[in-house]
């Protein structure tokens, strides 16, 4: 057993696989205690945009931290958050006009909840339902469980979570059927419909086209549904463009936000409301305020690192690299897809996914997937695959040769696969 007394995440300390220790990153690279290279295919967990310890990023790090370190968000207030309140503003859709700060994904997404059924209670309407999407993953928070897909994930904690209705994910050809069923699930009066837009990250790279999405929202706005776009992963460039509502022309309700918000450096999360939202929750009356903190709220530590990112897609070809990227993934891709052994190639953006062949739906324990792990590991790739499913998704930094490093080791760890069977 390990000698560390860390209890690490998503981890079976049980199967005593070594657990490297990294001291330092650079661009699309982590360095390790014995001298290793790492390429980081993954953008450590989806968070860093424009690679490790980007220097403008840092040095805003630096220089709040020697101003103003952490200071209580009720009632106050600050000239980092305030910077970055209005930056946001002027690069998301202007329906959205108000921001409320938080610390992570999951806390963004338990916000959005906690907004959608205040915004209900506050006018005087019943509790309301949840509408999710099948397989999809909003967090490990119990709001979020509840609104993730039933399963091992989250299967323990049952008795914590509360009841949602469940659409069918919209597979090709089988698209008209999710739209039935959330005209259906709507004529019963949910308060919200919470979506991954375009791409579902942890349910395994499932993508579904704009064009549903589009439907989806227009559904919605009929029956007076609440729609939030939880774009956690799919924000900041991921899937081609700044949020992946673009590209069906969306604008949600309320937007979850995190990761990249501050280029992945260190934990910031936001959550868009549009003005209907916000009002609802505006009175002199004390009770139908917004019951919602964590200690850290709008860090300003943590909001300097966010206005140094939006100073980089404000000053930089940020869009350029990410087409280049996405570009070249496809490319790569391709190729990877003719060797035997795979199915199912997709890429969208800068996100590039395909499955193992031989070992169809296995899902997240397939067990494959430690021998996969190990072999990733052990080549310096930093690759963590959702089963069988192996996604790349790289800093927007990333060269074509760290690039090809990542999709040959693709190669070599399916065929050392096969080859044990």
């Amino acid at each position: 057993m390990s000698t560390s007394p860390i209890w690490h995440p998503f981890t079976q300390h049980g199967l005593c696989e070594p657990i490297p220790l990294v001291t330092h990153g650079e661009g699309a690279a982590l360095f390790t205690e014995d001298g290793r290279r790492i390429i980081d295919g993954i953008s450590s967990w989806w968070v860093t945009t424009h690679g490790h310890c980007h220097p403008r990023i840092m040095a805003a790090i630096a220089e709040q931290a020697g101003k103003l370190d952490q200071i209580i968000f009720a009632g106050w207030t600050h000239e980092p958050a305030e910077t970055l309140a209005r930056a946001l503003l002027e690069i998301m859709p202007p329906a959205l006009t108000r921001i409320f700060f938080s610390d992570s994904g999951s806390t963004s997404v338990e916000v959005a909840l906690k907004m959608a059924l205040g915004f209900w209670a506050n006018r005087g309407a019943p509790p309301h339902r949840i509408l999710v999407m099948e397989h999809s993953y909003h967090g490990d928070t119990i709001g979020a469980m509840s609104v993730g897909a039933r399963g091992v994930f989250n299967a323990p904690y049952t008795p914590l979570l509360f009841d949602v209705g469940t659409l069918p994910f919209p597979a090709v050809g089988r698209e008209q059927a999710t739209l039935d069923a959330l005209e259906a699930a709507c004529r019963e009066a949910p308060a919200a419909f919470i979506v991954e837009p375009l791409v579902l990250g942890a349910g395994g790279m499932l993508f579904y086209p704009a064009w549903v999405l589009a439907e989806m929202r227009a559904i919605c706005a009929r029956y007076d549904v609440l729609f939030i776009a939880d774009e956690v992963m799919t924000g900041w460039g991921r899937t081609g463009t700044l949020l992946a509502c673009e590209q069906a022309g969306v604008v949600p309700d309320i937007l979850c936000l995190s990761k990249g918000l501050t280029g992945g450096a260190v934990p910031l999360a936001v959550t868009m409301a549009s003005e209907a939202v916000y009002d609802a929750h505006l009175s002199t009356d004390r009770a139908r305020m917004f019951f919602h903190s964590s200690s850290y709220t709008a860090n300003p530590i943590a909001c300097a690192a966010a206005n140094a990112n939006l100073a980089i897609w404000r000053d930089e070809p940020v869009r350029d690299r990410i087409a280049a990227l996405a570009h070249r993934q496809r490319q790569r891709l391709d190729a990877l897809a003719a060797l035997p052994g795979f199915t199912n190639p997709r890429a969208l953006g800068t996100i590039a996914a395909i499955d193992l062949a031989d070992e169809p739906g296995a899902g997240y324990l397939s067990q494959r997937a430690p021998g996969l792990l190990a072999h990733f590991r052990e080549n310096d790739l930093l690759l963590r695959p959702l089963g069988t499913t192996v996604y790349v998704m790289p800093p927007y930094c990333i060269d074509a040769a760290d690039l090809d490093r990542l999709y040959a080791g693709i190669a070599e760890a399916a065929a050392a696969m096969a080859r044990r069977r």
